[in-house]
């Protein structure tokens, strides 16, 4: 089944009560019936943009399973290397060519991402490129 891959930023609004997208990205969650998915890195990098209170908040969330929470073996390090290697024009960082991973590896490419720019300049397996799902367009 498609999942939806969920990105930093939009974990990071979620978890941030004052952020201009907090309400955004509830509104989206409440509303949405996909299963979604992640890497570790991912909540790593979100648990560093938020206070400890979000920290705990999310890391009870993502302990419920209703998020997929991947771990990226040592063995596909290499993989993410070229990614970054590939994209190195964007700086692409762990969790980015982490989720690019994923999105390969199981074939989901609709993604929840504030990083509009470098999801879509990513191509996937078969020149395949992410769907941005529309969250926040004229919200806040």
């Amino acid at each position: 089944m498609e999942r939806i891959l969920v990105d930093t930023g939009f974990l990071v609004a979620l978890g941030r009560a004052r952020d201009p997208l907090h309400r955004a990205s509830r509104a989206w969650l409440e509303g949405c019936t996909a299963r979604l998915a992640t890497v570790t890195a991912v909540v790593v990098e979100a648990c560093h943009f938020l206070q400890l209170e979000s920290r705990r908040s999310l890391l009870a969330w993502l302990a419920e399973g209703d998020v997929a929470v991947i771990e990226v073996p040592p063995e596909a390090y290499p993989e993410l290397s070229m990614t970054m290697e590939r994209y190195r024009e964007s700086d692409v960082d762990f969790a980015d060519a982490a989720l690019v991973w994923l999105a390969n590896q199981a074939g989901h490419r609709s993604i929840v991402t504030l990083d509009e720019a470098d999801f879509s300049r990513f191509r996937l397996k078969g020149g395949a490129r992410f769907e941005l799902v529309e969250w926040h367009r004229g919200r806040g």
